[in-house]
């Protein structure tokens, strides 16, 4: 491990520290809609939901959970280990266990709950254990604009601004030149703009420059492709190395999936890619071939129907894979029913892991639309469903992949979570709106981000992380403040310093068919990359499983490699040498690069003065490299606001 960091370093830079309050613990936590609510559905809910609420404990909603019951709370925030609810399932005297009918919980449940208990009890926001009240539309909808107001023509606006006024909210204020250039480049190509970039753009004065920089950004094709391909990779769960790739037991995609991003492929055959594979694309579809012994949840064909349901659907079907759904309404019927489509062979359904003599039928989740024909090959079965998801009438689809896209921009989804399709949105109209205007312009996804882009809804100041409010209580406001991934801000830091790697691990073509290769090479991107420790703990998944949004919340892992990891240091030491060697005309014009570069705006006068301070009459590497660290644990560097 590198020496602990010297204490010249400015006070300033060590506000983010405070945040340390705030870190979640180091225990990983399991899933809690997939793993946790099915338990405490099956041995819980019963008596403890609803009017039903023995020995006063309610468990409706998170806030109910955490008041506990007459006798206190069951859970126990600063010693988790010491919860009653861990004392409760685990006692062994039966007038004291919970739940007090039939043997308790297996050791298999004991485990997942003392995990969940240990890591903080985390629930998802916004979930509750209520009968759902709300089936959304499946055909998709044009909405009828509001009329717009002061001139702000962009239909998300025209909606928005309706939305705003019928709660008696002021529109977000709006987001200034430097900023707006700075998020708009995270969020489209995921790298910071460059120095030259932030002085041109300031000082263009033309009406339409936001939108001649989110089209010239649109239209940079490698970048594109290369900051969404960390999204697809995390939805589709490939990655370059890991679980499955040295037995034989997954394939990768990657080779296909870079080239359909490059090319901007229709949304609508990207999905029918995938959903009826080629051999380019069966790796998504074949999921992974886990060895040893597996749950009757975990075959393939099982795999397929949970991954097509909720990545191209928004369903939760990993529930109704083993019974009919505690969460929703689906059955497992149903999920059998679509796992049987791509199934080699007849599929026998089990529930709870016990066979029940029963083939399953394939089937199409929403029949309304159409049916797939079981008694076709299986290659024509699939052709069948992937023309029913992409169907013009199903709605659901392009909401869905919308609705993925709002929450990567603006911080949260129209629907929240996003993989939670069934419940409502907080507006119906932008949601129907985004979906029918992707369809309208023929899957171009592109035309989607632009039209968010361009909104005056997302060029608005994000806001304050410290009033959020609670997700069961959420009205639409603003943007929301977003982390930077592991990967933006690993490319940050070569971006800066000149210092990405030379080659990379994704096995891809750069350069698209009879495409003339550029003077300059584009610079290496981590998410061609196989992750490092450093990635990982900044919340780049194994991909083993679907990972539709990463974690917000610090981790004490995440603040002590940031603080003194050795990847990290030796990122920076190898930073600052290269911007030693660029020999700036003075401590003030290294500092002020690092500004503009890191950040998108010129130092304070105070924050120069305490740089030049640091770096002292002839910057040195040591001294260089603290300026860089202190810069880059800043809030304002880590978190696009």
């Amino acid at each position: 491990m590198p020496p602990p960091r010297p204490t010249t370093q400015p006070v300033f830079l060590l506000r983010f520290f405070l945040s340390l309050a705030l870190i979640s613990p180091l225990t990983a936590a399991p899933d809690f809609i997939h793993e946790v609510v099915p338990i405490l559905q099956q041995h819980c809910v019963e008596c403890h939901t609803d009017v039903k609420h023995k020995g006063s404990l309610s468990m409706n909603t998170e806030e109910s959970f955490r008041k506990g019951s007459k006798n206190g709370p069951i859970f126990d925030a600063l010693h988790p280990e010491q919860s009653t609810i861990l004392k409760r399932i685990t006692s062994e005297d039966e007038d004291e266990r919970m739940p007090p009918k039939g043997k308790g919980l297996d050791a298999k449940a004991v485990g997942i709950i003392r995990s969940w208990v240990l890591a903080g009890a985390k629930w998802e926001p916004g979930f509750a254990f209520k009968p759902a009240a709300y089936e959304p539309p499946l055909r998709p909808r044009d909405p009828v604009l509001p009329i717009a107001v002061d001139q702000r023509s962009n239909p998300i606006d025209r909606i928005i601004d309706h939305y705003l006024a019928a709660k008696k909210l002021p529109r977000p204020a709006a987001l200034e030149d430097a900023a707006f250039l700075r998020r708009v480049h995270l969020d489209l190509v995921g790298l910071l703009p460059d120095v030259e970039a932030v002085h041109a753009f300031l000082a263009d004065t033309a009406p339409d420059k936001r939108s001649r920089v989110v089209d010239g950004l649109l239209a940079n094709k490698t970048a594109y492709a290369e900051h969404w391909l960390s999204f697809w990779n995390d939805l589709l769960r490939n990655d370059y190395a890991g679980t499955g790739y040295i037995d034989g037991g997954r394939k990768q995609i990657s080779d296909w999936l870079y080239q359909a991003l490059h090319d901007n492929m229709p949304y609508d055959q990207f999905v029918r890619e995938l959903v009826a594979p080629s051999p380019a694309t069966e790796g998504f579809a074949n999921g992974i071939k886990w060895r040893g012994s597996i749950s009757a949840a975990q075959i393939l064909p099982m795999q397929y129907a949970q991954s097509v349901g909720q990545v191209f659907l928004g369903i939760n079907l990993k529930c109704a894979s083993c019974h009919d759904s505690f969460v929703d309404r689906w059955k497992l019927s149903e999920s059998y029913g679509l796992a049987a489509i791509y199934s080699n062979e007849p599929l026998e359904i089990f529930r709870c892991d016990k066979p029940t003599g029963k083939t399953a039928v394939p089937g199409w989740l929403f029949p309304e639309l159409g049916t797939v024909d079981a008694k076709l090959p299986k290659a024509e079965r699939l052709t069948q469903l992937a023309a029913l998801i992409t169907d013009p009438q199903n709605g659901r689809t392009p909401r869905t992949i919308t609705n993925r896209l709002w929450q990567r921009l603006l911080g949260r989804g129209i629907v929240h979570p996003v993989d939670s399709m069934q419940s409502p949105p907080w507006s119906e109209d932008l949601l129907d709106l985004l979906g029918s205007h992707l369809t309208h312009n023929h899957y171009d996804l592109k035309q989607t981000l632009r039209l968010i882009c361009l909104s005056q809804a997302y060029q608005s100041k994000a806001e304050s992380s410290a009033e959020l409010p609670q997700e069961s209580t959420y009205v639409y406001q603003g943007p929301r403040p977003k982390r930077l991934t592991a990967e933006q801000l690993t490319d940050a830091i070569w971006q800066i310093c000149g210092t990405a790697p030379a080659k990379f691990d994704a096995p891809v073509t750069r350069q698209a068919a009879g495409q003339a290769a550029p003077a300059k090479p584009p610079m290496v991107r981590a998410a061609l990359l196989r992750s490092d420790l450093l990635m990982r703990t900044l919340g780049r998944p194994n991909r083993e499983q679907i990972v539709t949004t990463r974690p917000l919340d610090l981790t004490t892992l995440e603040a002590m490699d940031l603080n003194n990891g050795e990847i990290l240091d030796k990122r920076l030491a190898e930073g600052a040498q290269a911007l030693v060697a660029r020999a700036f005309a003075s401590p003030t014009a290294l500092a002020t690069y690092v500004w503009l570069a890191a950040l998108s705006r010129n130092p304070t006068a105070e924050e120069l003065r305490i740089a030049a301070d640091l770096l002292g009459e002839k910057p040195a590497v040591a001294t260089t490299q603290d300026l860089l660290w202190g810069v880059l644990m800043l809030p304002e560097f880590q978190i696009i606001r």
